[in-house]
């Protein structure tokens, strides 16, 4: 069995080593099909990383198959209260262990330099549960809680462990400031582990008890404060769909205990983005991953024709070689084994080539300062996918002149020189590669352009702001020590500091900005006395601003009034609302003066009405949106800390961006500031648009080129194989354009219904 075995791989490799030199003496021949093939492969390397990094690639922890994320269901939404999350902690059989965590952003102080830094808030079992081990010191856990405040320590990832402290094991035990609160560092998380979300790669972790002294903001009291998301592992042998019976059950009996849960209902989905199915994102990375596909099939049917050419060139050798005795099998053999070869080349040349591409992605930041990283390098799953791409093409492309040979007809071929193809005058298997080729091609180019349609049109979509000529500069004031109160004569110093700067034409200030950070608030009729989620109107996006932000951001002012700085915390609550707010919660009657309320001690009258706008996406359809004095908060309780000046200059940014670090370091020097244009943060929601549309018009020029060469490849092929037929027909009399006729009829055929038929696909 040995010998037989030594026997058939030494037959393979001779076949190998005779492919490899029948391809060196053809390199141009050779370095098309390889280039063809790596641009093919590459394309599905680097989609199918996304893809795979993004939604199919589980949460790096151990057995991540019984771990699933609490989601609501009729309201809709991960985020969930700490009331709930205690309750289904405490009260349901089928988790062996419940984990809840927030975001968390925070000024990080150690040996007197600040960071501006984000993280997580998490419960004490969030690694347990998780089962995870630290780098170095020790995690906090369940016990280390024993009430508000009473847990200050600090849990370091790697690699803002390494980037900040020089991966000094010395850190721990020592004390540093989060928003001016001592934390003692009490361990480092291991390098594999960045958290669980798929895009946000945390600094640091805190517990949850101690979340209000760096967010300032009480998450514990109420459930109506839904701020944290929720993990569990399932108990051995429980399915998801019996936990998420139990959970709607008891679900059902806190909703009678408590009425802020009326309505509540829960449904478990796998963590990340491979757990919801409404995002668009996974919708469009599984349609450029079947078009990267279809670009593949085409190169590979170029491929198979440029072969059956090569074969036919060939057909005098092949002939002979089946004369003296060669199987037809061993003849395909070697065939294939050719065609594998080129493959195989094409496909390492596609995953380095895809390695590059990726290792650019992997470093993009598409949320500006907030820590966002794409795990998209290749894994054991990208490489498999390579080799079978490559086998697989390699096979498909071969099996064409493989056919040729085994329908070849040695004693003709002998004598005529080469290997009879199929009839000129018969639709081919050349023809229905073809005609495949220009459908994916049509199909690809349709989607491209219609991509880049959408770009242009979302580029003129009426934003009601006017980015351009605006600078923000962002800065967190509770990690200066200002919070609550405390933070508006600090906002209104600074405002007053970026006005006076040379050059400067108008200056606002604002908790966030449209396309720059913003949250939700629920909205309540007027007249509502049970403020449940169930009650609720809708969620409108939420800005705190000063008076003249709405003139400062060029956002038109359609009835009523603006703010000023009488609409303080001593007087009535008032907003501005727009267009879609006024007309989903007031109908077609007049908005001015109507009133709405967001709980039962934070009542609004609305004085003013503005354009609709958009606030996060420029494709987003028509949100509810309200503005609110920054000098009142949110119902007069919630004052924000978090500041953006948003101004306006004639001076160039690179000036006016050095002019405002100076001034407001100068005003306020322990808090850091991050300044950067406005139509900077538009560009960057429109990132993952502008890439799907490079992605699918990249694709969509690969496809026309290889049309491209695979009509013209079949066109010379055709003339070549019928040279001297056609020359006997114009010695006869025939007209040159007869001859034309003849020879081009089929390719412009092809082409005429191949576009047809790509147009209607691209249509559906």
């Amino acid at each position: 069995d040995l010998v037989w075995m030594w026997l058939r791989i030494e037959r393979l490799l001779s076949d190998v080593a005779f492919a490899v030199r029948k391809l060196r003496r053809s390199p141009g021949f050779a370095l098309t099909a390889i280039l063809t093939l790596a641009l093919g492969i590459g394309a599905n390397v680097v989609v199918f990383s996304v893809l795979n990094g993004l939604i199919l690639r589980p949460l790096d922890v151990p057995h991540p198959e019984n771990l699933f994320q609490l989601s609501r269901g009729k309201i809709g939404g991960d985020p969930q209260s700490y009331p709930d999350y205690r309750d289904f902690r405490d009260r349901d059989p089928s988790f062996s262990g419940l984990l809840a965590y927030g975001i968390v952003r925070a000024g990080l102080t150690a040996e007197k330099s600040a960071v501006s830094t984000w993280g997580y808030s998490a419960s004490g079992n969030y690694f347990d549960v998780l089962g995870i081990q630290p780098a170095l010191g020790r995690f906090f856990h369940a016990k280390d809680e024993h009430g508000l405040g009473s847990a200050p320590y600090v849990v370091l990832s790697f690699d803002f462990w390494r980037r900040q402290f020089q991966q000094n094991p010395n850190v721990l035990g020592k004390t540093v400031l989060l928003n001016h609160h001592p934390f003692v560092i009490i361990g480092v998380a291991p390098e594999s582990f960045v958290g669980t979300d798929v895009f946000f790669f945390p600094g640091f972790w805190i517990p949850l008890t101690n979340a209000q002294q760096v967010t300032g903001w009480d998450d514990f009291c109420c459930r109506d404060h839904m701020g944290l998301n929720i993990l569990g592992r399932l108990k051995p042998g429980v399915s998801p769909q019996r936990a998420a019976e139990t959970l709607n059950a008891l679900a059902l009996q806190m909703a009678k205990e408590d009425r802020k849960d009326d309505g509540l209902s829960l449904r478990l989905r796998l963590p990340g983005l491979a757990g919801d199915n409404s995002l668009p994102a996974k919708s469009a990375l599984l349609g450029i991953m079947l078009l990267a596909l279809l670009t593949l099939l085409a190169a590979c049917a170029n491929l198979a024709n440029i072969f059956a050419a090569r074969a036919a060139d060939r057909s005098g050798e092949l002939a002979i070689r089946l004369a003296i005795g060669a199987s037809r099998w061993i003849v395909v053999r070697q065939l294939l084994i050719e065609a594998v070869v080129v493959s195989i080349a094409g496909g390492l040349l596609g995953l380095f080539i895809a390695n590059l591409l990726l290792q650019t992605l992997a470093k993009i930041q598409l949320f500006g300062d907030f820590p966002t990283r794409l795990l998209i390098a290749p894994d054991a799953h990208v490489y498999l996918l390579a080799l079978i791409l490559s086998v697989s093409s390699g096979i498909l492309f071969g099996l064409l002149p493989a056919r040729q040979v085994c329908r070849t007809d040695i004693v003709q071929t002998t004598k005529n020189g080469y290997v009879l193809g199929e009839s000129f005058r018969r639709i081919a298997l050349r023809d229905a590669l073809l005609f495949a080729q220009i459908v994916v091609c049509t199909l690809l180019l349709t989607a491209s352009l219609l991509a880049v349609r959408g770009i242009i049109q979302a580029q003129h979509a009426p934003l009601a702001i006017q980015p351009e000529g605006a600078m923000l500069a962002q800065v967190d004031l509770r990690m200066a020590g200002f919070s609550g109160e405390q933070a508006l004569p600090m906002q209104k110093r600074l405002l007053e500091a970026a006005s006076a700067i040379p050059g400067v034409t108008a200056a606002t200030v604002a908790d966030s900005v449209p396309f720059a950070g913003g949250g939700d608030w629920f909205v309540y009729r007027a007249g509502t006395t049970d403020f449940l989620p169930s009650h609720m109107a809708f969620a409108a996006n939420t800005f705190l601003i000063s008076p003249g932000y709405l003139q400062t951001a060029g956002t038109r002012l359609e009835a009523g009034r603006d703010f000023t700085w009488h609409d303080d915390a001593k007087s009535p609550g008032v907003a501005i609302v727009n267009e879609t707010f006024a007309r989903r919660l007031f109908g077609d009657t007049h908005a001015i003066g109507r009133r709405f309320a967001l709980w039962a001690t934070a009542k609004y009258q609305v004085v003013g009405i503005v354009e609709d706008g958009k606030y996060s996406s420029v494709s987003e359809d028509p949100q509810p949106a309200m503005f609110l004095p920054l000098a009142q908060g949110v119902g007069n309780q919630v004052m924000s800390g978090f500041t953006i000046l948003l101004v306006r200059s004639e001076l160039p940014p690179d000036q006016i961006t050095a002019a405002l670090e100076r001034k407001l370091t100068s005003v306020e020097p322990d808090a850091p500031f991050t300044v950067r244009a406005w139509s900077d943060a538009v560009d960057r929601s429109m990132l993952p648009s502008r890439t799907a549309t490079v992605v699918l018009g990249v694709m969509g020029l690969m496809a026309a080129m290889l049309a491209v060469t695979g009509m013209f490849g079949m066109a010379s092929y055709a003339v070549s194989r019928r040279a001297k037929e056609q020359g006997i027909r114009m010695a006869l009399g025939a007209q040159p354009f007869q001859v034309m006729r003849s020879m081009l009829s089929r390719p412009v055929q092809l082409l005429l219904s191949g576009s047809c038929g790509g147009l209607i696909f691209g249509l559906l």
